[in-house]
C-alpha cells in the first residue's frame, strides 16, 4: 500500500484549514483548493477531513471542511452541497494521489449504539463516497479511495461490524480501496484500539503528539514508542502487513506539542524506517501547515528517499503528562503523569537476588529490557509498556526468576 516499499510514502491531512484557523491574519496562507497541493509529487495521500457527525439532520451524516465548502446543505439534510471539487478531487486521482474521507476528528459527533447501526452506516459511507448511489453525494460523481478512521472519542461499539461491512463492500468494487485509521501513540489506543486489533487495516497513522509520547520526546526511549507499533504491526494486528506511519505537526502551530524541525525530524525518519519494517512513510497534520512552514513537506520528503544510517540515541530520565488529542492539534483531555525511567538505569538481579531492582509501579513507562519486581517474581518488559501488570493478560512482560 502507498508505495510501501521504497518508504516514499507522505501523507497530510486536508479540509480542515489548520493554518489558518491558527494565523488568521496570515490569509495568504490559509488552506488552499484541494488540487492546489496536487500539483507536484510531494505528498502522495489526502485524508480528507472530515465527516465529522455521522447521524446528522435526515440521519445523513455531515462533513465539515472548514473554508473549502461553504455552500449549504441538500434540501432535509446536514450534507454540504461539495459537487463543485468533485473535478479537483478527480484531477488529483488522475496525477496519482489517494484520496479518502477521514471520519471523526476531535471535535465529531461519531459513534454507534450496536453493530447494526454500525453495519448500515458502512452502505451509507459507501452510498455518499464510494461506488454507491445517493442523490446526497458531497462530492458529485467523483469516487474517492478509502475510509481512515480518526476516532477521538465515545465507545468502541459497533466499529468492528463497520469495518467489516465496509470490506465486504469493497471487495465487490471496481477498485483498490483503503481503509485506515489514526490512532494517538499512547497504546493501547482508548477509542480505536480495540479495533484495531480485530479486524485488519491497511494502516495506521500513529499521532506522535500532544502525548507525552510525542517527537519531542523521541530521543527518550522510554517515552517513544516506534519499537511497540512495530511489534503490533507483526504480533497482535489482523494485517501483519499493515504499515505503521509516524504521525507530525508540520509546524510549530498545527499542534500543543510533539513538533520538530526539519532537521530532526529527518533523523527520526531515517532512524525508524531503518530498523523497522513495518513503517511505512509520513502523516503530516496538515497540508496547510507544512506549506505555510517553508515546505515542511518537502522536507519529509527528502529524508524520506535519502535513507539514513541509524544514529544511536541516548535515554533519559523523564516527567511527561500524558493526554489525548486531537489530528488537528487539540489537547482533549488529560490523563496520567508518568515518569519514565531508563534501561541503564534499572539494576539487574543476581541469581535469585532482586537486591536494587524498583518494585513495578503502574505510573512508569518501560522499554524493553527493563526489569522490576512484583509479587515476589523478578520480571523483564518485552517491549515497551506503561500500565501493564507484570503477569497480566497484556503479555508484555517475561516471568524471570523468584526474589
Amino acid at each position: 500500500m502507498y508505495k510501501s516499499q521504497d518508504y516514499t510514502t507522505k501523507l497530510g491531512y486536508w479540509g480542515q484549514d489548520s493554518y489558518g484557523a491558527n494565523n488568521p491574519s496570515d490569509t495568504t496562507n490559509w488552506q488552499q483548493p484541494i488540487s492546489y497541493y496536487c500539483n507536484d509529487d510531494t505528498i502522495d495521500t489526502f485524508p480528507i477531513a472530515f465527516l465529522d457527525q455521522f447521524f446528522a439532520t435526515g440521519g445523513l451524516p455531515s462533513i465539515n471542511l472548514a473554508n473549502s465548502c461553504p455552500n449549504p446543505p441538500f434540501p432535509g439534510t446536514s450534507m454540504p452541497n461539495c459537487t463543485f471539487l468533485g473535478p479537483d478531487i478527480e484531477a488529483c486521482q488522475a496525477a496519482g494521489k489517494i484520496l479518502t474521507i477521514s471520519l471523526g476528528g476531535a471535535t465529531g459527533s461519531a459513534g454507534f449504539s450496536n453493530d447494526s447501526q454500525a453495519q448500515a452506516f458502512a452502505q451509507t459511507v459507501w452510498d455518499l463516497f464510494l461506488e454507491g448511489s445517493s442523490p446526497d453525494r458531497p462530492f458529485g460523481s467523483a469516487v474517492l479511495d478509502g475510509v481512515d478512521l480518526d476516532i477521538e472519542g465515545g465507545s468502541q461499539t459497533g466499529y468492528t461490524a463497520f469495518v467489516t461491512a465496509l470490506r465486504t463492500l469493497m471487495a465487490n468494487g471496481r477498485k483498490q480501496y483503503y481503509i485506515t485509521a489514526a490512532p494517538q501513540c499512547p497504546y493501547p489506543d482508548a477509542y480505536i484500539g480495540t479495533t484495531l486489533n480485530a479486524v485488519g487495516f491497511d494502516a495506521v497513522y500513529v499521532q506522535f503528539y500532544n502525548n507525552y509520547c510525542g517527537l519531542n520526546n523521541y530521543n527518550n526511549a522510554n517515552v517513544s514508542m516506534p519499537s511497540t507499533k512495530d511489534n503490533w504491526a507483526k504480533t497482535v494486528s489482523p494485517n501483519r502487513s499493515i504499515k505503521v506511519y509516524i504521525g507530525a505537526p508540520a509546524s510549530s502551530s498545527a499542534a500543543g506539542s510533539g513538533y520538530v524541525d526539519a532537521s530532526t525530524f529527518a533523523t527520526i525518519i531515517q532512524q525508524t524506517q531503518s530498523q523497522y519494517s513495518s513503517f511505512g512513510g509520513v502523516m503530516l497534520w496538515d497540508a496547510s501547515q507544512a506549506y505555510a512552514n517553508s515546505r515542511y513537506d518537502k522536507a519529509v520528503k527528502n529524508a524520506l528517499t535519502a535513507g539514513g544510517t541509524v544514529v544511536a540515541t541516548s535515554a533519559s530520565t523523564s516527567t511527561a503528562t500524558a493526554t489525548t488529542t486531537s489530528t488537528g492539534g487539540s489537547v482533549t483531555a488529560a490523563t496520567v503523569t508518568t515518569a519514565t525511567t531508563t534501561t541503564s538505569s534499572t539494576a539487574s538481579a543476581t541469581g535469585t537476588s532482586c537486591s536494587g531492582v524498583s518494585v513495578w509501579s503502574s505510573t512508569v513507562a518501560y522499554v524493553s529490557g527493563s526489569q522490576v519486581t512484583y509479587n515476589g517474581q523478578l520480571w523483564t518488559a518485552k517491549w515497551w509498556t506503561y500500565n501493564d501488570v507484570p503477569g497480566g493478560s497484556a503479555g508484555v512482560w517475561s516471568d524471570t526468576v523468584s526474589c
